[in-house]
């Protein structure tokens, strides 16, 4: 059973930089796409981006350009390196695996953007 363990999150100030890593518990990291989703209170889980196995980048509009998303294979760790963060960004942050048409999430980590 895949696991994933998020952290990396905090209170920052508009404006400021935050990096989440996503620790996978299997070698099958190097074989599913990974992603990192949000939730902001009242609000519905969304994308924020994704990184197939390819190292190929897809990202939800309301964060391109300030934040970018990687992975070390090697590792099995995820990344979400976030800039320019704004309030707006406040929400919970989870990671994302998708599997053999299994989805995996980890317990999520708050991110704050807040002066």
């Amino acid at each position: 059973q895949l696991q994933l363990v998020e952290s990396g999150g905090g209170l920052v100030q508009p404006g400021g930089s935050l990096r989440l890593s996503c620790a996978a518990s299997t070698t099958i990291f190097s074989i599913a796409p990974m992603g990192w989703y949000r939730q902001a209170p009242g609000k519905q889980r969304e994308l924020v981006a994704t990184i197939t196995t390819g190292d190929s980048t897809n990202y939800a509009d309301a964060v391109k350009g300030r934040f970018a998303i990687s992975r070390d294979n090697a590792k099995n760790m995820v990344y979400l390196q976030m800039n320019s963060l704004k309030p707006e960004d406040t929400a919970v942050y989870y990671c994302n695996a998708y599997v053999l048409g299994n989805n995996f999430w980890g317990q999520g980590t708050q991110v704050t953007v807040s002066s």
